[in-house]
């Protein structure tokens, strides 16, 4: 093997066989932080990774962005690292780090060499114990967020596509807005704003620490609890349940884009939440409908009649609720109205007949393939053991039940789904147009 591919596998992580079974020790620190272990010494790597539960929804109507924002603003520094320094420890020392927020969670890893866990460990317990966040950290990642946004949504082709959606699609739940949030929000906020967004969420007892790779067990609790012991527990956080009126009636609208010359057009319909087993359906029905080149409305709309120059679904799902979003761009000037119709007839067609099983069996060796890439690196493994516990009721061993649960969903249960969600009188419909 060359040096170079030798090193992309020692840095990111052994794969792991099919068949194989994730396992993994788990346990409570004293001040509520959930830890989970994965021990896999086939490679001389570690992933140690800190799961918050906190995203967008989490923010106030007049101060979006915050979760985002934190993202970025837990990189400044602690009391013992000095601003800037923290990616320098990182890269200095063999490893890569990144963080990401979505709706519902912040993510922060680092993948190291097996013979800097500790190192790790550190990095992760600082950014929890001895945050750093003062005006000119506030400041300099304000800059940074506002820049991603102009390069990411604002200047970029569709960047505004999933925000014109969401925006539609929830009228009362933070799944309103997205995660980037609001430039002004953020400007207008105080450096105590700030101080207290991070007492309330980035505490010990709204965590997961998960660590995978060449680890030994006993002395990484060692570790974990001389680093992560001390950190004070925060006052409990109790999520607000808010539900949302079904829409009965199609939400048509339009929204407008500086960056693009094709249109495009958007239909969205609010499904259950990812631990729903119709979520799962759902999954599986947008892969007969658009993942790959013989998928229905590819063959139909790109190859067959031309009319697209692309056209996708799949189901967003998401903690509370999930979204349903269809998609396609025309080809050679044809009417949105046109693509509109196309899909809506596949649709029905799933509606109205089971799935045959030569398509039944593609889609779920398709899933068993994502399932498997998912799982082919150590920080696969350790953001999947944290999703389990995070978002699956406590079950970190929702790792080793996913593929389980994806073989019980039936044909049936795939029709029933999309009768029962896919509905006219249920979606919002957005023309995204270019803007003159």
């Amino acid at each position: 093997m060359p040096k170079f591919s030798l090193m992309l596998c020692l840095l990111f992580g052994a794969s792991i066989s099919f068949a194989q079974k994730v396992a993994f020790t788990e346990y409570d620190l004293k001040n509520g932080l959930h830890v989970i272990l994965h021990k896999d010494n086939s490679a001389p790597v570690v992933a140690v990774s800190v799961m918050y539960h906190v995203g967008s929804k989490n923010e106030e109507t007049e101060r979006t962005g915050f979760a985002h924002f934190f993202e970025h603003l837990l990189f400044e520094g602690s009391e013992n690292i000095k601003r800037g320094e923290f990616m320098k420890i990182v890269s200095s020392n063999g490893g890569q780090n990144n963080a990401n927020t979505s709706q519902d969670r912040t993510y922060y890893y680092e993948v190291f060499p097996s013979n800097q866990l500790e190192t790790g460990i550190w990095l992760e317990s600082e950014r929890m114990l001895h945050p750093v966040i003062n005006e000119i950290g506030v400041k300099t990642q304000n800059e940074v967020v506002k820049e991603e946004k102009r390069m990411r949504v604002d200047n970029q082709p569709y960047g505004n596509f999933l925000g014109e959606v969401m925006k539609r699609l929830f009228t009362k739940h933070p799944y309103n807005w997205v995660p980037i949030g609001s430039m002004e929000h953020l400007d207008a906020a105080t450096l105590n704003e700030f101080i207290a967004f991070n007492k309330k969420f980035y505490t010990p007892n709204n965590a997961v620490l998960s660590i995978a790779g060449d680890i030994d067990i006993e002395k990484t609790k060692k570790m974990v609890e001389d680093y992560f012991g001390p950190v004070p527990s925060g006052v409990p956080y109790v999520a607000v349940n808010i539900q949302e009126d079904p829409i009965t009636k199609e939400i048509i609208d339009t929204a407008y884009d500086n960056n693009i010359q094709i249109p495009a057009v958007m239909m969205a319909y609010r499904t259950p939440g990812e631990t729903s087993k119709e979520s799962i359906a759902l999954e599986l029905a947008s892969s007969v409908l658009s993942q790959g080149a013989s998928s229905r409305m590819y063959k139909k709309m790109v190859d067959d009649k031309k009319n697209s120059l692309q056209v996708g679904c799949f189901n967003y799902a998401l903690e509370d609720y999930g979204a349903y979003i269809s998609y396609a761009l025309p080809n050679n000037g044809t009417a949105l109205d046109t693509l509109i119709k196309d899909m809506d007839d596949e649709i029905a067609k799933l509606q109205n007949t089971l799935i045959s099983e030569e398509e039944f069996t593609k889609i779920r060796n398709q899933y068993e393939n994502d399932y498997i890439g998912k799982n082919a690196k150590m920080i696969g493994i350790a953001e999947n053991l944290a999703d389990g516990y995070t978002f699956h009721h406590k079950n970190t061993n929702h790792v080793n039940e996913e593929l389980d649960e994806v073989r019980k969903v039936t044909r049936q249960d795939i029709q029933d789904v999309v009768k029962k969600y896919l509905n006219k009188n249920q979606r919002v419909v957005v023309y995204y147009l270019p803007k003159k």
